[in-house]
């Protein structure tokens, strides 16, 4: 996508006549009140068959979409992005990238894994990401499904991995994104408890301001190319409907296999490797 009119043309503006920048009139341009956020999960220098590995040069032709969507000013929605998991490529490739761009990212960190799992951030990596000014939240202690946490359980991985970010990081930690998006009304409950004042889901949806309580994500796959991407951002909102649909049949799959099941079947769809979680146990 070399030329902006290509971008109004996928991403802001329907019909036949893209429209240019300059047509804009000085101070009458403002940022769109909605966002849709963006879930990625692991970046890698090469090509990868694990579905939720992004290649690194395709990582680069989402981010140069996106600035040139900022620049326009006047589409409806704009895109936030979002990491989980706390995989090394957040500090290696993703922040660097980010950074070269004047973009920024929040960063979703499964806690118990920090400084511990091959292939995560140390506490030094995440310290790093935090004063360069990334946003920091939780992603859990251990990546366990918290649909299947005792009250106990979910202490640990609400409580610990929050006061464990805030301690290691010196920062309050008030945001929490839900390992393989499930949660119930107890769940959600628990994360307010345990001083969350937003939880991230896995619900594919566009967000108006101010957020609310839950903050609905959009999986990025290795698969999806920047033309289809800027899709996304067209003001029929087409794309997001059917991804939302698509969405609740995978739930109600979910619930009549069980996670277990829905786990294996995930897992072989997705190309899974031993030790990537990107879905949890109970993948997405």
């Amino acid at each position: 996508m070399n030329d902006l009119n290509e971008l109004y043309e996928w991403g802001c503006v329907s019909g036949e006549m893209p429209l240019r920048v300059e047509s804009i009139p000085e101070g009458q341009t403002q940022q769109p009140s909605r966002r849709l956020f963006l879930l990625y999960h692991e970046l890698r220098p090469g090509e990868s068959r694990y579905s939720y590995a992004i290649e690194s040069g395709m990582f680069e032709r989402h981010l140069d979409f996106f600035v040139r969507l900022h620049e326009a000013q006047n589409c409806e929605i704009w895109p936030e992005l979002t990491f989980d998991d706390g995989h090394s490529s957040d500090v290696e490739i993703a922040a660097p990238l980010l950074q070269s761009r004047e973009l920024t990212a929040r960063f979703f960190i499964t806690a118990g894994w920090t400084g511990k799992k091959p292939g995560y951030m140390g506490w030094a990596e995440l310290r790093s990401l935090h004063e360069a000014g990334f946003t920091i939240g939780a992603h859990g202690w251990s990546h366990k499904l918290l649909t299947h946490c005792s009250d106990a359980e979910l202490q640990t991985e609400l409580g610990r991995s929050r006061l464990t970010l805030e301690d290691k990081l010196g920062a309050s930690v008030t945001t929490m994104s839900l390992p393989g998006g499930r949660y119930n009304r107890r769940v959600l409950a628990a994360c307010a408890d345990s001083g969350y004042t937003q939880v991230y889901t896995s619900v594919p949806r566009a967000e108006s301001l101010p957020l609310g309580a839950t903050v609905g994500r959009l999986n990025i796959l290795g698969s999806m190319q920047p033309e289809w991407i800027a899709k996304l951002f067209q003001p029929d909102g087409r794309i997001l409907r059917r991804l939302g649909r698509r969405y609740r049949m995978k739930e109600a799959a979910k619930a009549l296999l069980g996670d277990r099941l829905y786990a294996r079947i995930w897992a072989l769809v997705s190309r899974k490797e031993p030790g990537t979680d990107g879905g949890g146990k109970g993948a997405e």
